[in-house]
């Protein structure tokens, strides 16, 4: 079973704007304290992140980027990239103990 991330935001955006049209897109913490959780933003920083990776990286390969800010914005996309995917195991290994719930 291939699990898109991209696919996966895009569904759950969808699903909220269904339900709360007011408030998509937007996961409220319990406590009432710190930020929201806009999911559709951190999507973008993530694709921002790679996007500018590659880049520093062509800037780099046509001699218009120094070494230091290509490996910056590298390390920046990976840090980014193994986020997002860390949050994606922990959502699905969640909708995995759900399933295993008995009802």
């Amino acid at each position: 079973m291939d699990i898109n991330a991209f696919n996966a935001l895009k569904t759950y955006n969808t699903a909220q704007k269904a339900l709360n049209p007011e408030g998509a897109n937007v996961v409220k913490p319990k406590d009432g304290g710190g930020s929201d959780f806009d999911v559709t933003s951190v999507a973008e920083q993530v694709v921002g992140a790679v996007a500018k990776s590659e880049n520093a990286a062509s800037a780099y390969m046509t001699g218009k980027a120094d070494p230091h800010s290509v490996v910056e914005a590298i390390a920046s996309a990976e840090l980014a990239v193994e986020t997002a995917v860390t949050l994606r195991n922990r959502v699905v290994e969640a909708y995995q103990e759900l399933l295993r719930m008995p009802i």
